[in-house]
């Protein structure tokens, strides 16, 4: 369980604010219930609040709204079955899946990349739903990518670089944080870079894989951050967003993302990469970049 520290739950909130979500409480009677929504916000940091809304018509309505508390938990995406079960009408929706209690009673999902774990701050009606305001008092995160939903269909980084062309002209690099502190790595020039790895017959998923292995650490990739051409090379570069749970890098150091170091990153499309998720990181909302190494868009995530 991670402490409740602004900094490490304002990214939190950024890293899952778009994943496919369960929501967890108990009833009554104390027995568990749940349902899938493939969002959440956040409200507050001070306090930590986050918030859900519930339909009216909800067979969970009135067991929900006089809840002393409810859990967030964030699909991992292997966890499409489980986001399938909490969405259709199951009797027990909790009798083929492993779980526990989390510190304030919520109903947590084992094998969730994050949850939330919430008392109840206030419910709103609003039309024909009801907002849930939660608390959060414990939460935690994991470096297992997450579950997304887009245009009525599944979506997770495996699935994202699926359609990929196997290429020797596509560089992956991977921008591994930890603790607010970016992973780089010497360019070979006197100056730093990202761990990048030129893609060779077995795909950019796999590739991305055996790079963050390069570097001892145990992450796993998560979402493209940034997709560009790099003309100078004449190759298309893809960078993932990936979070590690712990461990020393066997290559390169963890570091700030200061001026200083800022100024030793001498490729200017990394640099400008590297500014955007320094600035990104203090609001916690992130985009995914489209262009060429001068030139392009970012579009938000959400």
């Amino acid at each position: 369980m991670t402490p409740l520290d602004s900094r490490m739950l304002r990214n939190a909130f950024g890293t899952f604010v778009t994943g496919v979500t369960v929501v967890t409480a108990y009833d009554g009677e104390g027995a568990p219930l749940g349902f899938t929504a493939n969002s959440f916000t956040s409200v507050s940091l001070d306090p930590p609040l986050v918030l859900v809304c519930l339909a009216n018509s909800s067979r969970n309505y009135d067991a929900l709204i006089n809840a002393s508390g409810f859990a967030i938990n964030i699909l991992a995406e292997t966890q499409i079955e489980i986001s399938n079960t909490f969405a259709r009408p199951v009797e027990d929706r909790f009798a083929t899946i492993d779980w526990h209690d989390g510190p304030n009673g919520s109903p947590i999902l084992d094998g969730a990349c994050g949850w939330f774990d919430c008392s109840m701050h206030k419910t709103v009606e609003a039309g024909d739903h009801v907002i849930l305001i939660g608390r959060v008092e414990a939460f935690d995160s994991t470096a297992t990518p997450g579950l997304g939903y887009a245009r009525g269909a599944y979506v997770t980084p495996s699935t994202a670089t699926h359609a990929l062309a196997h290429s020797a002209n596509l560089i992956v690099s991977a921008l591994i944080e930890k603790d607010g502190h970016i992973l780089l790595v010497d360019d070979g020039d006197g100056g730093l870079t990202l761990p990048e790895r030129v893609v060779q017959d077995e795909g950019a998923s796999t590739a991305v894989k055996k790079l963050i292995a390069t570097t001892g650490l145990h992450a796993q990739p998560g979402f493209v951050y940034s997709v560009f051409e790099d003309v100078a090379r004449k190759r298309q570069h893809i960078s993932f967003l990936c979070q590690t749970s712990g461990g020393a890098p066997s290559t390169g150091a963890f570091v700030p993302l200061t001026g200083s170091v800022l100024a030793k990153v001498s490729d200017p499309a990394i640099h400008t990469m590297l500014e955007r998720f320094a600035a990104e990181s203090e609001h916690g909302h992130y985009g995914i970049y489209y262009g060429d190494q001068n030139s392009g868009e970012v579009r938000p995530v959400a």
